[in-house]
């Protein structure tokens, strides 16, 4: 069991007032006083054990002397047999007062950076800074739904009868754009920002997903496979961080990997919400960024993977915002996180296409991956990841920003090598 969760026991027992606020500042309701009373049980079962068993060794040197003299040891043989027993009983009692304590932590949050604004959601998120403009249409701008139909770019209906609501089928153009951007933007963080290409298992472990604190917190917005106890990803993050899994990473850090990948997620919570088109799906693809770096350099780390993404947008020539999200707004593992958003004028709303995180060592504590350090002492790596960046809401912003009035839409210049030099999709 070890060190495996996100807070050390030490950090709970030492700044259990910090722990506090960091839980208080995410919202979440976490009873720290069962982990501290738990901790305090599972110490006074270890002394007892202890205590127990120095006597049995202590007794059983007298059984020896007695013996070895032919006296009668029956008496001492008979009262080490009780000690045995209550013995065997506090072990157990302390592997089930393991278990509970390790449970009580996994489901521990990360504690927030201080740099994190206050606040209870995203209405507090702070605006970074914005880039480009909103584009000026002289007409009223379609959705990226009736674009879509009108080129013939997707098919919902069909989808639908063949998976339920919110599996997208793309067909002809639609489905060679999404193809487009995935090459386009594996290139650019392959040949220009330094990152080495994964391509990973779509299904992970319960410990792969518990590594990277999908589990427990995230149970019912994932798909289980039963009968084989294995999860459809829901990013690349939970495959790829877990490359390194109870591992002491060898390579130089830092380490830069990117990786295209279907993603899967029920949205359990998220009925009724942006069902439309392609804004809120169960399956959707992304290309990921995940890095693994020394420790002082992660918020440096952090920013450079922002502008990664932030890249994408640039050359798609995309209005897009950073923000810098509050405590409220935060992910169950992350210490600090940008959104980037696209404003798509068929919505008339901004549209998410990236998280970027830093988990420092959480996810590391959890997964065991460690590194050494300049000093030759092994300990935990951190550990980012982003969105660089996510297919459909981008495939939407394009389709909307680029749209003419005719109903064709003109496609950044950046994506016509990958087009086969199509420059506009026309019905």
């Amino acid at each position: 069991m070890g060190s495996h969760h996100m807070l050390d026991l030490k950090i709970v027992r030492n700044e259990i007032g910090r722990v506090r606020d960091g839980i208080r500042s995410r919202s979440v309701d976490i009873d720290l006083d069962v982990v501290v009373q738990c901790d305090q049980q599972r110490r006074l079962l270890l002394q007892d054990v202890e205590s127990l068993k120095s006597e049995r060794n202590r007794v059983s040197k007298e059984i020896g002397a007695l013996k070895k003299s032919g006296e009668d040891a029956s008496a001492k043989q008979e009262a080490m047999r009780s000690v045995g027993i209550r013995i065997n009983q506090l072990d157990q009692e302390i592997r089930e007062v393991e278990t509970h304590l390790h449970d009580l932590l996994l489901a521990i949050p990360n504690m927030p950076h201080e740099s994190v604004p206050l606040g209870q959601d995203d209405a507090a998120n702070k605006l970074v800074r914005t880039h480009g403009a909103p584009k000026h249409f002289s007409f009223t701008p379609r959705s990226h739904g009736e674009l879509g139909e009108k080129l013939r770019l997707f098919d919902f209906e069909r989808a639908t009868r063949m998976s339920g609501a919110g599996f997208p089928l793309l067909l002809g153009q639609g489905a060679r754009l999404e193809r487009a951007l995935i090459q386009f933007m594996l290139d650019l963080h392959i040949k220009e920002h330094g990152y080495t290409e994964i391509a990973p298992p779509l299904l992970c472990t319960p410990a792969a997903m518990t590594g990277t604190g999908q589990l427990p917190k995230m149970a019912e917005d994932v798909y289980h496979i039963v009968g084989d106890d294995l999860y459809l990803i829901p990013t690349a993050e939970v495959s790829v961080t877990n490359y390194y899994r109870e591992e002491v990473i060898q390579n130089p850090l830092p380490l830069l990997f990117v990786a295209y990948t279907p993603c899967f997620r029920r949205e359990a919570g998220a009925a009724g919400k942006d069902t439309r088109g392609l804004i809120r799906v169960h399956q959707f693809n992304k290309v990921e960024m995940v890095k693994f770096v020394e420790p002082d350099r992660s918020y440096d780390e952090l920013g450079f993977l922002v502008k990664d993404a932030e890249d994408v947008l640039q050359r798609l020539g995309l209005h897009y915002r950073v923000r810098e999200l509050c405590t409220g707004d935060l992910s169950f593992a992350a210490a600090k996180c940008y959104d980037i958003e696209l404003w798509a004028p068929g919505q008339q709303d901004w549209l998410e296409v990236s998280s970027c995180s830093n988990f420092e060592a959480f996810q590391a504590r959890r997964a065991n991956i460690r590194y050494r350090n300049s000093e030759g002492k092994t300990t935990f790596v951190h550990t980012l990841n982003g969105s660089g960046v996510a297919l459909p809401r981008l495939m939407v912003a394009i389709l909307e920003n680029g749209q003419e009035e005719d109903g064709s839409v003109s496609l950044p210049e950046a994506l016509w090598p990958y087009m086969g030099g199509v420059q506009r999709l026309t019905a």
